[in-house]
């Protein structure tokens, strides 16, 4: 299907809320949103914990995923959407996907444009993000053209950084090429509690699938993340269960990140699940001794650590191709969906 005149094939009810919470929906199931902190770079010059510890800058980055409704997890403590119940094939042209999310991000931030509180020069560098966060919702591998559509923005000189739940390691090890940075989400200690906390909906060894992916990370030749999403009264201490799993990994960096009691995880959490940063940190500086780390740096109002050896600045892809000049913005989304 061409992408030029996009029909999203995601289920009603999930695509009116999805575009009430301002998503512009791309292709058959992918997705834009604007990130509170692209938001914040554009007019306070507030940059998300990613620019802090990675070094990227938030008025470039461009929030997607090629599947923001299909999801083989139902984590509790989710803060986007639900998603659909049935796993369906994914396969949008790459290129495609990639202009037409460009096209999408230029018209959600259109309005900074004529904002007096908006930085022009951030405003200008915005219409051509220099970083996608394949992070937005749903699990990206589950997109069976992946691999190409990173290639895609690798060519256009744009880093990526790939957030996946670690369950379908056949994937991750034939992805090539890999992301600038991949991220592991290790946000239960042991199967118990993941089998509790993330709710793996079609496959009851999906706990196993995840250490399968964290053995492969060692092997692979690019920048790798475990992601704890800490949640008080359940999956936050464990530290020796969580060192246990992140020396399997070996990953270049650790982020230990306390759950927020917002979106659609209300529906399953309280508000008395949120560690203060205090706890975090605290989590982080007994974790660090167990795998041979230390806590680098932290952002209180993200309440997020991160853990390493060395903090390492992310390069940018070498560019080889430009967007095409006469690539425009995407058009308002009107889509023709019942009232829910």
């Amino acid at each position: 299907m061409s992408l030029q005149n996009p029909v999203t094939l995601i289920e009603p009810r999930i695509a009116n809320r999805l575009s009430k919470q301002k998503y512009h929906l791309v292709g058959e199931h992918g997705g834009v949103k604007v990130c509170h902190w692209t938001k914040q770079s554009l007019v306070n010059d507030r940059s998300c914990y990613k620019g802090t510890f990675y070094g990227i800058e938030s008025h470039g980055c461009m929030q997607m995923a090629p599947n923001v409704d299909t999801c083989n997890l139902a984590c509790s403590y989710c803060w986007r959407e639900p998603h659909s119940e049935t796993l369906n094939k994914i396969d949008d042209d790459p290129y495609q996907l990639f202009l037409q999310s460009v096209k999408a991000h230029r018209r959600l931030i259109t309005g900074y444009g004529g904002n007096p509180k908006a930085d022009p020069k951030k405003f200008a560098e915005a219409q051509n993000p220099k970083h996608v966060a394949i992070s937005l919702n749903g699990e990206p591998t589950l997109y069976s053209r992946l691999g190409e559509f990173l290639e895609i923005c690798h060519q256009h000189g744009v880093s990526t950084f790939l957030v996946t739940n670690g369950s379908l390691p056949k994937v991750i090890e034939k992805l090539d090429p890999l992301p600038t940075q991949l991220y592991v989400s290790v946000d239960a200690p042991n199967k118990k509690l993941f089998n509790s906390l993330c709710k793996p909906k079609f496959d009851s060894s999906a706990f196993e699938k995840l250490e399968q992916t964290l053995e492969l990370l060692p092997s692979l030749d690019t920048r790798t993340v475990c992601r704890h999403t800490l949640i008080k009264n359940e999956s936050l201490g464990y530290h020796e269960d969580y060192a246990r799993l992140d020396n399997i990994a070996d990953p270049d960096f650790i982020e230990a990140k306390g759950y927020v009691y917002v979106g659609n995880s209300q529906n399953n959490l309280s508000i008395e699940n949120m560690p203060s940063h205090q706890e975090v940190l605290d989590f982080s500086h007994k974790l660090a001794p167990l795998v041979d780390r230390e806590v680098l740096s932290e952002r209180s109002e993200s309440r997020v650590t991160l853990i390493g050896k060395e903090m390492i600045p992310v390069t940018l892809p070498e560019k080889i191709r430009d967007l095409p000049r006469d690539l425009g913005i995407a058009k308002p989304q009107k889509l023709n969906l019942p009232q829910i």
